[in-house]
């Protein structure tokens, strides 16, 4: 869940640097004249100095794959090499998926105070699989987030009417960027049923309705795991015909392509994807790669981890 005492220091800090900021510059000793020149400067400078490019903003989702005690890969072999991975790849926003409460606290921990997160099980507690989603303080503020389930009744806890193997859930957060100018986007992190095709698209097609109730100006980026194939799927045609843009596809660079499920196996070259990052048009994508990371042949889960790098204007 959120840190709320963290957002609440955040907000507290705030205001005090706001008061520091504006006692000083109402009682500075300078003139008239010299405050008009000052700030002619300042405006003839701004004229003069070219646009700053729109910082980029790397995304990664990822299925952590639940902790499990079985042996191989149980969580406490494989979270000392989550936790490099992560460190190395230092995503600003990512939407995960299978993560349980521990272990979801245990990533909150690996990442380091600079991170926090939000999200609920799918069942409508805390102790089952989430969609959560975690992103970087210093860059990014919440707003505002919900939850809702992937059925004919979204708003119903643990709906499945789809004859989903399990409860489905998308959980999304509206973001200010803090080094964008205050920009707004939404980030929608979600995991569709691996077993029905029928809930698959249904969930496809919810999805593509609630995200037409967002903010129209706004950016939109989602992320998931979507169990079905890229181009080959009637869950993805309807995503992609609804507008939302592929950033594998759309990326300027891309690294190698792997099947992004593994299985803790050898990896596939030219692989079937299962995990995307999809965006609204308008969003540049530099960059996509999947992260191959291993550490003396353990994997941090049986799925790549897909990251983008994007400008949102």
């Amino acid at each position: 869940m959120p840190n709320q005492r963290r957002v609440t220091r955040r907000l507290g800090l705030q205001a005090l640097l706001a008061a520091a900021v504006t006692v000083p510059l109402s009682s500075a000793a300078i003139t008239a004249s010299s405050a008009s020149s000052v700030s002619r400067v300042r405006r003839v400078s701004a004229l003069a100095a070219p646009p700053r490019p729109a910082p980029r903003l790397d995304v990664m989702t990822f299925n952590l794959r639940y902790a499990s005690t079985a042996e191989p890969n149980s969580w406490a072999d494989r979270r000392p090499v989550m936790a490099e991975l992560l460190r190395r790849a230092q995503p600003q926003v990512m939407g995960t998926q299978e993560g349980l409460y521990q272990q979801l606290r245990d990533i909150d921990s690996d990442l380091g105070p600079h991170y926090d997160w939000v999200g609920t099980g799918r069942e409508g507690g805390s102790r089952d699989e989430s969609t959560a989603i975690y992103y970087d303080i210093r860059r990014l503020e919440p707003l505002e987030h919900y939850t809702f389930w992937l059925s004919d009744t979204p708003e119903v806890i643990r709906s499945n009417t789809w004859s989903a193997a399990f409860p489905r859930i998308v959980t999304w957060v509206r973001f200010r960027d803090l080094a964008d100018g205050g920009r707004e986007f939404y980030v929608a992190n979600t995991h569709f049923d691996q077993k029905s095709q029928y809930a698959r698209e249904r969930s496809a097609t919810l999805l593509v309705r609630r995200i037409a109730e967002f903010d129209r100006r706004l950016p939109v980026v989602v992320t998931g795991d979507f169990n079905a194939y890229a181009h080959k799927n009637r869950a993805y045609d309807t995503l992609v015909d609804s507008g939302l843009v592929d950033t594998w596809d759309a990326a300027e660079h891309r690294g190698p392509q792997y099947a992004t499920f593994h299985g803790y196996h050898r990896l596939k070259p030219d692989g079937d994807r299962i995990d995307w990052i999809l965006t609204s048009p308008g969003v540049t994508t530099h960059r996509a790669t999947m992260d191959t990371y291993s550490w003396q042949g353990q994997f941090p889960s049986d799925h790549l981890p897909v990251q983008v790098s994007l400008s949102l204007r």
